[in-house]
Order: C-alpha cells, then sequence, then structure tokens
C-alpha cells in the first residue's frame, strides 16, 4: 500500500513539473505522507528530474528540512 503512495506521489510529481509553484506545494504533501525511506527515494529522483528541469531547483529546500 504505502509503495503505492510512493508511484502516485511520483506521478503527480511528473505531470506538475511544468510550473514550480505546483511542483513545490506538492513536494511538500509528499513529504508529509511519505515514509523517511520513501522520502530518500523520493530525492534520488527529484535529482534526476532536475537534470532535465533546472528550474525545479528553488523547490530543493522542501527536501531538507
Amino acid at each position: 500500500m504505502a509503495r503505492a503512495m510512493f508511484d502516485y506521489t511520483k506521478a503527480v510529481l511528473s505531470k506538475v513539473s511544468f510550473d514550480v509553484n505546483l511542483f513545490c506545494k506538492e513536494l511538500q504533501k509528499a513529504m508529509d505522507r511519505l515514509l523517511p525511506y520513501e522520502i530518500e527515494e523520493l530525492k534520488i529522483w527529484v535529482d534526476e528530474l532536475l537534470l532535465q528541469k533546472p528550474q525545479l531547483n528553488q523547490c530543493l529546500i522542501y527536501l531538507n528540512p
């Protein structure tokens, strides 16, 4: 069940990655909902996404509380 939330989160973040503000909001929600080990996986995934979309760099502050 928890894995489904992680996959859903990645799908949502992919879909809103065109808008920095939406991406930041969804990233904040993900940090509240995911388990600690899933957050670590999400950080890796976001780092890979940032290679393609560097404008999302400002949202990294939500990954490092």
